[in-house]
């Protein structure tokens, strides 16, 4: 890329919209944010106004401009990722007709049973993922709720194709769907990039409905006059499709290659792979089969709803007042033996997400008076790598032929030694620590910029702005210590789940 050309990445996220500018050697030269307006009137209702996320886009590309002082004329191209399980509908002038359904709205579940006890098998068979709160069911859910919206819906699509679709103006013929979002949609043929007849004639949902499928590399249009003048861009600025956010993410960590295995140790914890054939795990419900922004890779995986937040919960509410340090929790736990001398902990605060089972709750077994904050602690973070096992060998059985033996991990939790060691040693794994700015901004940019011919390849770029940390080597007698644990804490999930389906706690 020539040094005075820039490019402009818009990451719609959950708690809000990040923007961020970067020059010719990928360098970050300002970013901004706009926190998100989620309403939720009601448990298990959450959605966002449209004109919320275009306004968001419009003020945070303003504010890069004014911060950097560049010349408008040398931005050479937008990218946008955002949420990916959720959905919208536009009208025939491709503006709003719903509000965007977040993936966080729980009402559409009357209509996820439906579709699970219908074809929830065959769902995964072409879709690649389960039916959860997800396209489907709110499409569904639209459809039977409010059939006048539906009717005068002409497409539903992703947030980030919504707003990339205003600013360039296009109707609602033209609405786009990028195919990194496929496998959340319950009505996709995956492997073939395409709509399946057969889910949409098992559901009864309308085929014109549903958009055409783009690649992530694809330029949609250009800037219009309204948002040249709500952003301080030029017109005639080159839009591209973009993709959803996790996709945009592990594409920005440079997962392209066969093999690789990434750990985003955040508020999720999120195991990842890259593969390049489409195998839907049918038989466990566990691994939902994610399209690369490269066509012709999947990134299988699998995640904890809230794993990092279960350690942040303890150190918040259970380690005093004033709260303990991480550093001071991490040393205790270091003290611990493996396996944190019987002590087994779940995780799933709010349900297990993969495979499903809602009812689950958090739970610490096996205490004892011998143990103290340390023996907890060290347990929570046992657990979370647990989990991670069992995520690997169903891979390992999907993809036998497969070599997975190094796992990068990105984000709060990779910054923990003790948490990078143990990973190791569940798995059996070298551990390498990425040091990275926002993996999703970068992603976007880089998109962005191969679809506008400004880079003619996106691995350079990308591998020049990851930096890696330290290593951690398995221990063979501490990973077949941890073979028995990580068995043990599957068994546990399994005793438990009759006890809280019984009883159903909310």
């Amino acid at each position: 890329m020539k040094l005075n050309t820039y490019v402009i990445s818009i990451d719609i996220g959950t708690q809000g919209t990040k923007a961020a500018l970067f020059d010719g050697n990928m360098k970050l030269i300002a970013d901004a944010f706009r926190e998100s307006r989620l309403i939720s009137p009601r448990p298990g209702t959450v959605w966002q106004e449209p004109d919320d996320l275009y306004i968001s886009c419009a003020e945070t590309i303003k504010e890069l401009l004014d911060k950097s002082g560049i010349n408008p004329k040398d931005v050479a191209a937008i990218g946008i990722d955002g949420q990916m399980a959720g959905i919208m509908g536009v009208d025939e002038k491709g503006q709003a007709s719903t509000y965007y359904d977040s993936w966080l709205d729980t009402r559409c579940g009357k209509y996820a049973e439906e579709m699970r006890k219908k074809a929830g098998k065959r769902v995964m068979e072409l879709s690649g993922g389960p039916v959860t709160y997800v396209h489907g069911p709110k499409i569904l859910w639209w459809k039977n709720e409010y059939p006048h919206i539906y009717k005068k819906t002409a497409k539903f699509i992703p947030p980030n194709a919504y707003v990339a679709g205003r600013i360039t103006g296009l109707s609602g013929h033209e609405a786009y769907f990028d195919y990194t979002h496929l496998h959340f949609s319950c009505l996709a043929d995956n492997a073939n990039k395409s709509w399946s007849e057969e889910l949409l004639q098992v559901f009864e949902i309308d085929r014109e409905k549903m958009a055409r499928i783009v690649s992530p590399f694809d330029v949609i249009g250009e800037v219009k006059k309204e948002f040249a003048e709500l952003s301080g861009l030029m017109e005639g600025t080159t839009v591209v499709a973009g993709c959803g956010d996790t996709a945009a993410s592990t594409f920005g960590s440079g997962m392209f290659e066969r093999g690789q295995v990434l750990d985003c140790a955040g508020t999720a914890s999120v195991l990842c792979s890259v593969v390049d054939k489409f195998v839907p795990d049918v038989k466990n419900e566990t691994l939902t089969m994610m399209r690369s922004p490269v066509d012709g890779l999947f990134l299988p995986l699998a995640y904890i709803n809230g794993g990092g937040m279960c350690i942040r919960w303890f150190r918040d509410t259970l380690t005093g007042n004033p709260i303990a340090a991480y550093e001071d929790l991490q040393e205790e736990a270091e003290a611990v033996e493996p396996g944190s001398e019987g002590i087994i902990f779940i995780p799933h605060f709010s349900g297990r997400v993969l495979p499903s089972n809602p009812r689950l709750k958090g739970t610490f077994l096996g205490l004892d008076f011998k143990h103290t904050r340390g023996h907890m602690y060290r347990a929570i973070l046992e657990s979370i790598a647990y989990e991670y096992k069992y995520y690997l060998s169903i891979l390992k059985s999907l993809y036998p032929h497969c070599t997975f033996n190094q796992m990068l991990t990105m984000g709060g939790g990779a910054r923990s030694r003790l948490f990078n060691q143990i990973k190791a040693d569940v798995l059996g794994i070298k551990v390498t620590a990425l040091e990275l700015g926002d993996t999703a901004l970068i992603g976007v940019a880089v998109i962005a910029a191969c679809a506008a011919g400004v880079f003619s390849d996106y691995k350079k770029p990308i591998l020049q702005a990851i930096e890696k940390g330290a290593e951690y080597i398995h221990d063979m007698n501490r990973h077949k210590t941890y073979a028995v644990y990580a068995d043990a804490y599957l068994d546990a999930i399994e005793k438990l789940t009759p006890y809280y389906n019984r009883f159903h706690f909310g």
